[in-house]
């Protein structure tokens, strides 16, 4: 049976007071002043540049810009690049037990995650998305789906009619598919939502497979789920549900000639596909979780609840006795052949790590599916265009954000070092500016220093 355990986190309160100091900028002109404009299409790079930033948008771009009340950040010998998007993120709800909505935002803002798609969505996600859309909360912009849509959720034709249009009616932005929809069930699913004009994306239920999904017209397809199950061949005659953490189980049996038919079908029907790759580096791979827990710093912005929850659920999942060393370089192979293939022949990739998860903390489990996207095979640039031009693209929202022209929205981030040459000089930046909203190093590092002093005490 597949394993897909979304580990809830408690993060800590940051002051009211903190966040209506930031806000008060939504109207502030300001001049980033002689930066090194990363041009994300092509990774040329235009020096000493000035970019004036009005009413939360790239006003002018050029040299010598003057402005008489803009505030001026002095960006020389730094590098400016867009804000990035995680595409596979989750958001607070009630049912998370306390309200840690402002937290968990700014820890995705303090890494330089200006977008982020909520992928588990709840009603008050609605509301959350248009104060953030007015600057009225310090946050990403945010995109969410809906509830979840799943075998339980979800039991017959009429309540898939019923449930995909209240989801459309009520404004999400797209259905989250979860495991256990029926074929027949998730096919009403995707007729009701064509009708109705409202897509959908997520996990590929085990009785659906991905090729039917691909061909049904998934937005996404997320954890590059289902694709491995889709290399075995019918003449192995497997149980479909015994497959495993995605897949995994049948490792032995996937047939990688068959890459080139799935990677055809997703550019073939435009399907997007988020590999969360970090995932399964951090949760799955065979690292003792006690040495992560000791290792990690970001650890520190979470409080020992669960980080214990996170030591369980990894213990569990590598000590079952299907879990072998072996097996799992296997298996991480095939995902690597993959996703490769996927960027390099398929309709393309989506940055999204799936945090908080098992030892992914907001914001910076970015770097680390940075880090692993890189691992595939990919470039820093190419890496870096997953979270920045791909999702304006995915949205339809090209020239919105994602890159750096003018009229974008001024989602940035300001770095000391440049970050095609070393991904990893992507943490720790100088600044983030979203929406025309500034944190400086200082703001970030202050806050970040709250987050960590309260998590001690939780």
């Amino acid at each position: 049976m597949r394993q897909f355990i979304q580990i809830l986190s408690f993060f800590i309160f940051i002051s009211c007071q903190s966040q209506d100091s930031a806000l008060s900028q939504d109207s502030e002109e300001i001049i980033l002043r002689d930066v090194k404009i990363i041009n994300v299409h092509d990774g040329s790079i235009s020096e000493s540049m000035d970019v004036l930033v009005k009413e939360g948008k790239i006003s002018t771009i050029g040299n010598g810009i003057r402005a008489e009340n803009a505030r001026v950040v002095d960006g020389k010998g730094r590098y400016l690049m867009p804000g990035l998007a995680e595409m596979h993120a989750h958001i607070p709800s009630p049912q998370w037990g306390r309200d840690n909505t402002e937290e968990t935002l700014f820890l995705y803002l303090s890494n330089g995650v200006t977008t982020i798609r909520g992928m588990l969505g709840h009603p008050v996600h609605l509301e959350l998305r248009e104060k953030a859309k007015n600057n009225e909360i310090l946050s990403p912009r945010i995109f969410t789906s809906s509830p979840s849509v799943n075998g339980n959720s979800v039991k017959s034709k009429e309540e898939a009619v019923a449930k995909v249009t209240q989801y459309k009616n009520d404004g999400y932005d797209f259905l989250k598919i979860h495991p256990g929809l029926t074929k027949e069930i998730f096919n009403q699913v995707v007729k009701t939502a064509d009708e109705v004009g409202i897509g959908f994306s997520g996990h590929v239920p085990v009785d659906v497979g991905v090729v039917h999904a691909i061909k049904s017209g998934y937005s996404s397809i997320d954890h590059v789920d289902g694709f491995l199950e889709g290399l075995v061949p019918e003449s192995a005659n497997v149980t479909p549900n015994q497959n495993g953490f995605f897949g995994y189980n049948f490792s032995h049996l996937a047939d990688n000639s068959r890459i080139d038919r799935l990677v055809f079908l997703t550019k073939q029907h435009k399907v997007w596909v988020v590999p969360t790759q970090s995932l399964f580096v951090r949760w799955f791979s065979p690292v003792d979780p006690e040495v992560m827990a000791e290792t990690n710093p970001e650890l520190k912005y979470m409080p020992k609840s669960t980080i214990d929850q996170w030591i369980s659920s990894k213990k569990s999942l590598i000590s079952s006795p299907e879990f072998t060393n072996e097996k799992y370089i296997l298996f991480s192979e095939i995902r690597y052949q993959v996703i490769k293939s996927l960027h390099e022949s398929g309709y393309g990739l989506l940055l999204g790590s799936d945090a908080p998860q098992v030892f992914n903390v907001p914001g910076f489990s970015i770097h680390h599916e940075l880090n692993a996207i890189i691992d595939v095979g990919l470039t820093p640039l190419e890496s870096i265009q997953t979270g920045t031009i791909n999702p304006a693209k995915f949205f339809n929202m090209e020239g919105q954000f994602g890159e750096i022209i003018e009229g974008a929205s001024a989602d940035l981030i300001l770095l000391e070092t440049n970050p095609l040459e070393d991904i990893s000089n992507l943490r720790n930046p100088a600044g983030v500016m979203v929406r025309g909203i500034w944190l400086d190093r200082k703001t970030i590092d202050r806050r970040l220093e709250e987050i960590a002093e309260r998590a001690k005490k939780i």
